[in-house]
């Protein structure tokens, strides 16, 4: 039963390692910044998840403890990096684009990068103001 796990662990690991050499391959070849955001985003998340997964299972199967620290940090990647890559993309559209430049948002608001600054509206949470 050993064998399967270490089999397991050594699986993750390699599929990891992968990911990682995918993700920095594509990080310093892709042309422009926003392919070269998908990349590392995806890699990180994928490459790191996997070395924390593969160390969960071997303290819990080997050494008979629960590693809650790889599970946060690998819920804690899984949140952040897609959230980043959305910043930094808007980043680039609001920098690098003009509104001509984008395909059609088919809402009536936009796109929310470029909102006219004018219409700015008031938090719903507000507390009412006292004479």
């Amino acid at each position: 039963m050993d064998q399967i796990f270490e089999i397991l662990i050594a699986g993750l690991l390699i599929a990891a390692g992968i990911f990682g050499i995918v993700g920095s391959f594509g990080l310093i070849k892709l042309p422009e910044t926003m392919t070269r955001l998908h990349a590392p985003t995806k890699a990180s998340t994928l490459g790191v998840g996997g070395v924390l997964v593969a160390s969960m299972i071997y303290f819990f199967v080997f050494e008979g403890k629960l590693s809650w620290h790889e599970l946060l940090i690998t819920l804690f990647i899984f949140l952040t990096a897609p959230i980043t890559a959305n910043f930094i993309a808007k980043a680039y559209m609001h920098r690098n684009l003009t509104p001509k430049d984008m395909p059609e948002s088919n809402t009536a608001r936009g796109w929310a990068t470029y909102e006219d600054e004018a219409e700015t509206q008031e938090p719903l949470m507000t507390k009412p103001k006292r004479p």
